[in-house]
């Protein structure tokens, strides 16, 4: 059965459809399942659209393509830890990168043997090999940075910005050179500075940006794909690639916004990951030392707390406690205790890392507020509890100019009547500033591992016989 041009064309129009519709879902926990679904099907419906169109010569190496990419990415998905899902994202964003400059690099070499080449062809093969090759090898130092085989500090020395701009320029004008005249020899070093482009631009950034980056690399993705659409006459590989590459700009741009800073800065610019030692507010604070706290302290004040506030950070992420939150979430309010959970728009390792595992331990959506929305509650929150976040509690970004984070909107926990903070040790966070919340009066911290405290107020609740 071979598929008509028209109908083939009206299958690509449903599938496009369909993956609008899915964003659209993913903009919110409640319909984000809908929206996997909407994707699901498009994607069904384009796969199966493409191998039934009259391109496709064989199948006998899409069908094994297809197998063993299926297997692996079946067994990653059953086995991979939440807590790794960021750096998987960067893995399967290097993909793409790698797949656009293969197919540009295949077609050129196809259509040179056929002399079908011509420049209009030449320029989308230099756009999809550039951007392809920036993403592939970006998405590569992300990884590293987030899987922990790479330091996730900044690597700066003298001259970064006038060497990445000299490989900027040399990259576009061998791009256009290689358009013009199908110089084999621009091609390979067009793709070489483009794969170092890549590393330059990544190794920079540090910690505390990495989720704006994984959204970044997201948006490069699509736009490789898209450049792989035009070469490929693909309408459909267009479509999605525009749609996830405007889509991971402008979620970048919002997270920036969350974060108070410019997206050129944190593209170009790097992220210090060590406090100023001009910090002079945070040297004061330290020397007031910090106060801990125990379980039996924690669930004192909750038993009695007219409202709870609850953030979730990495820590939990690592510590898998959002289960023993949500148990903990439905005896207080068994008390008659209002529980919120305040989720910063870059808490974790990527975009929606909190909101996924909150609603996988099946916490209410409308419990599950913004930090536009929560900050406002805070004031009359009789108990903040921290589960896990650093960062993007630390008060520092308002009261320190000499902070790497300052200006950072950030979740106000401090303005709760006692606030409490679950936490392994005293190391600073991904972005490697301390925290001045620690050395607040009305804070008080509870080490160990964010499960094994949750589950301790748990069993502390249940037997206290209120």
């Amino acid at each position: 059965m071979e598929l008509s041009a028209n109908a083939q064309a009206l299958a690509y129009l449903v599938s496009a459809i369909l993956f609008i519709l899915a964003l659209k879902g993913l903009t919110h926990p409640a319909t984000a399942r809908r929206g996997n679904h909407y994707g699901m099907a498009g994607m069904l419906i384009a796969i199966a659209a493409t191998l039934l169109g009259g391109e496709v010569q064989s199948y006998g190496f899409i069908v094994a393509g297809i197998a063993i990419g299926g297997l692996i990415g079946a067994l990653l998905a059953a086995r991979v830890r939440m807590t790794a899902m960021p750096q998987l994202v960067a893995a399967l964003h290097s993909f793409v990168g790698l797949a656009a400059v293969l197919v540009a690099i295949g077609t050129f070499l196809n259509r040179r043997d056929a002399g079908t080449l011509n420049p209009v062809l030449m320029g989308e093969l230099s756009a999809g090999i550039i951007i392809g090759a920036i993403t592939f090898t970006g998405s590569v130092i992300a990884f590293g940075k987030l899987q922990g085989l790479i330091s996730g500090a900044p690597v700066r020395f003298r001259g970064q910005h006038p060497l990445n701009a000299l490989i900027a320029l040399s990259t576009v004008a061998l791009g256009v050179h290689f358009a013009l005249t199908g110089s084999a020899l621009s091609l390979g070093l067009m793709s070489t500075l483009a794969l170092l482009l890549g590393v330059t631009l990544i190794i920079p950034i540090g910690g505390a940006d990495m989720p704006v980056i994984i959204s970044m690399l997201n948006s490069y993705s699509g736009w490789a794909a898209a450049a792989t659409g035009f070469t490929l006459h693909n309408n459909l590989l267009i479509i999605v690639g525009a749609l996830v590459g405007f889509s991971g700009a402008i979620l970048s741009m919002i997270m920036c916004r969350a974060m108070n800073r410019s997206i050129f800065n944190v593209v170009f610019g790097g992220f210090g990951s060590e406090a100023s030692p001009e910090a002079s507010a945070m040297s004061a604070a330290a020397e007031k030392g910090v106060k801990a706290a125990s379980v039996e302290d924690v669930v004192f004040w909750m038993e009695d707390a007219d409202k709870v506030i609850i953030v979730p950070g990495y820590g939990m992420a690592v510590a898998q406690a959002q289960h023993a939150l949500k148990e903990l979430m439905d005896l207080l309010e068994e008390r008659g205790v209002k529980v919120l959970f305040a989720i910063h728009p870059v808490a974790g390792r990527m975009p929606g890392h909190m909101n996924v595992l909150l609603a996988e331990a099946d916490i209410p959506y409308d419990h599950v507020l913004e930090m536009d929305e929560v900050n406002p509650e805070f004031p009359t929150a009789d108990v903040a509890l921290v589960v896990g976040a650093n960062d993007v509690t630390n008060p520092a970004a308002r009261s320190d100019p000499s902070s790497p984070i300052y200006g950072m909107p950030i979740l106000e926990v401090g303005k709760a009547r006692q606030v409490y903070v679950i936490k392994r040790s005293m190391r600073p966070g991904y972005a490697g500033v301390e925290n001045l919340l620690y050395y607040q009066d009305n804070c008080s911290l509870v080490f160990g591992d964010a499960k094994e405290v949750c589950e301790g107020l748990v069993n502390a609740l249940k037997g206290s016989g209120h």
